[in-house]
């Protein structure tokens, strides 16, 4: 099966960039997005994770804690991938500012996150030791390609 390259669509704004219309399918499907954020050093670090798009804003959600929680709450700059699982010369790249973090309603957002990848109603690795948290993510930079 052979993929036709197509031009580069990049999308930047000193506001705010928005993941182009024909590309929007990739944020309803069960595609994986790989989240870049900043160790102390400056290194990236690399999660890939569940996520969504309100039409505004990147969502994402993890454990108070973890790695990506730590590297965030100290550098919000982070950068997200996502390849079709369809076509992977088709794909976004998204670099933006985590502008919201809390705890608050997390465990819906897991749960809604859960429904769309697992097909299930409630997360089902959830426990009482670890407390949910949802990033928004505003995008400074998109690039679409294929």
């Amino acid at each position: 099966m052979t993929f036709p390259r197509l031009p580069l669509i990049h999308v930047a704004s000193p506001i705010m960039s928005k993941i182009p219309d024909n590309y929007l399918d990739l944020t309803t499907r069960k595609t994986f997005a790989d989240f870049v954020t900043l160790m102390p050093d400056g290194s990236p670090q690399v999660s890939p994770l569940w996520w969504d798009y309100d039409g505004e804003y990147v969502i994402v959600n993890t454990a108070v804690g973890r790695l990506k929680d730590k590297n965030v709450r100290r550098d919000n700059r982070v950068a997200l991938s996502v390849i079709d699982p369809d076509n992977p010369y088709r794909y976004l790249l998204m670099r933006g500012r985590v502008v919201e973090i809390t705890t608050e309603g997390a465990d819906a957002v897991i749960d809604r996150l859960a429904r769309k990848y697992m097909g299930v109603d409630v997360f089902p690795y959830h426990t009482d030791a670890e407390t949910r948290v949802t990033y928004k993510v505003a995008l400074d930079h998109v690039t679409a390609s294929g």
